[in-house]
């Protein structure tokens, strides 16, 4: 079309209207005057072919992933160390843990109002840069109170990472993609949780545990540069710009839809880490697995994961809530055969395994359900996700704890498996929701 035919005297100002749908955007020419005004529109296709796709930057953020996860964990394994320099308990060390997770879920409901209309590409690759200033304060710590500040700003990256992730890899790929390029994203989060805990034990018994941190920080300078050549510009879009107030992010759960989901999830991570908080002391005691057993398990979990990162993919294009049905309920099988036949060591290495190759993909199958259900508002229903998963991991590791203390393992697996069986029956409802169109052509 000619817009040339279109154009206004110079008294009549134009305001050019971009309206964003599933299936298109439509462009709206509105040519204001004195005493008349025309509009006219046009809809064009927005990118749905694979030359379209971003496959380097989603890489780039898997990367990102791995070096954020790392940084996240890798204090399990050295927390004695970190004790014994700063001349803290272990426990004192430990709320270096907490922390990040508290910042995170405030990150997570803050970061649409505090980011605003930053573009999306500059503000991944502030918070990438804040991840490598975070282990650079660690590494270099002299005191408890710059640890937990190295901790908090890790915990900032956290929030404001994943809250956005869906949203990003929205933009980088084409919408049939989208579960693909977050199946990438979480491969950086299946590495990094098979590699933080033995390789951030390795790392300090050779360089002590600062240069365990500051061995991050080359990586984390790779990923920034790979960030600022492969990712395209990503500026805010309109609708997503409108902020109503501070927790407007929390209005997404008057949709019963979203309740609903978020309800699911919260059961998924809360029974996921009321277990798998407590597999090492359920391995050292119930099994009586040694030093070095244990860690060579606790690398077949990792694995394991890996491989059912790579594989959810195609089950989620097949059957979407089938398989966010089977996961929870697969789980659930696993933890109550651990709490019935903990003490034989090969019937515990299959069902962890088996655990393993799905509570690690299990992430994935959620992250895509948020652009696929609520477009929309997928960055703030993305913060919101983070929050939840975030609350939901702290109250299921004190869960656990409690209840490890109370009944041994037999108990606390109990509940673990009720929790997971609790998000399956969710995750039921949170399909009857859908309304008829969205359901149209997904099972």
């Amino acid at each position: 079309m000619n817009l040339e035919r279109l154009l206004p005297q110079p008294s009549r100002p134009i305001l050019l209207v971009i309206n964003s749908s599933n299936n298109g955007y439509q462009r709206q020419l509105l040519l204001r005057g004195n005493s008349q005004s025309m509009s006219h529109s046009v809809t064009d296709p927005l990118p749905t072919t694979e030359d379209t796709a971003c496959w380097s930057g989603v890489f780039a953020m898997s990367l990102c992933v791995f070096v954020l996860i790392a940084s996240e964990f890798m204090p399990v394994s050295l927390l004695t160390p970190i004790a014994s320099s700063l001349q803290i308990t272990e426990g004192m060390a430990g709320q270096g843990i907490a922390i990040s997770g508290i910042l995170a879920v405030v990150t997570s409901l803050l970061i649409p109002v505090l980011a605003g209309k930053v573009n999306r590409k500059t503000l991944l690759l502030g918070l990438t840069g804040l991840m490598g200033i975070s282990g650079l304060i660690i590494g270099l710590s002299d005191s408890y109170a710059s640890y937990l500040l190295g901790r908090a700003l890790i915990g900032v990256v956290i929030g404001g990472f994943w809250s956005m992730s869906a949203a990003i890899a929205m933009r980088l790929v084409p919408s049939e993609q989208v579960p693909k390029a977050l199946a990438i994203f979480n491969g950086g989060n299946a590495l990094a949780m098979i590699l933080a805990a033995p390789l951030g034990a390795y790392l300090g018994s050779m360089l002590g545990w600062r240069g365990a941190f500051l061995c991050l920080l080359p990586i984390a300078v790779i990923t920034l540069i790979w960030q600022w050549l492969s990712l395209p510009s990503m500026p805010v879009r309109e609708r997503s710009a409108r902020i109503r107030g501070t927790f407007a992010v929390l209005g997404l759960l008057r949709t019963p839809v979203v309740l609903a989901g978020m309800l699911a999830i919260a059961s998924l991570f809360m029974g996921q880490f009321t277990l798998f908080t407590y597999v090492r002391p359920f391995l050292e005691s119930v099994t009586q697995v040694a030093v070095k057993p244990l860690s060579l398990i606790l690398l077949l979990i990792g694995l394991a994961g890996l491989i059912g990162t790579s594989l959810i993919n195609g089950a989620l294009k097949r059957q979407f809530y089938l398989t966010l049905k089977i996961m929870p309920l697969l789980m659930a099988v696993s933890a109550l055969g651990l709490a019935f036949f903990g003490t034989q060591l090969i019937s515990v290495i299959v069902l962890l395994l088996l655990w393993g190759l799905i509570a690690t993909a299990a992430p994935v199958g959620w992250w895509a359900w948020v652009p696929r259900t609520i477009p929309q508002s997928a960055e703030t229903a993305g913060g919101l996700m983070v929050a939840v998963i975030q609350l939901s991991i702290a109250l299921g590791s004190t869960l656990g704890g409690v209840l490890f203390d109370i009944g041994g393992h037999q108990l606390c697996f109990g509940i673990s498996a009720l929790l997971l069986l609790l998000s399956t029956a969710l995750v039921g409802v949170t399909q009857g929701y859908e309304t008829p169109k969205s359901q149209k052509d997904r099972v």
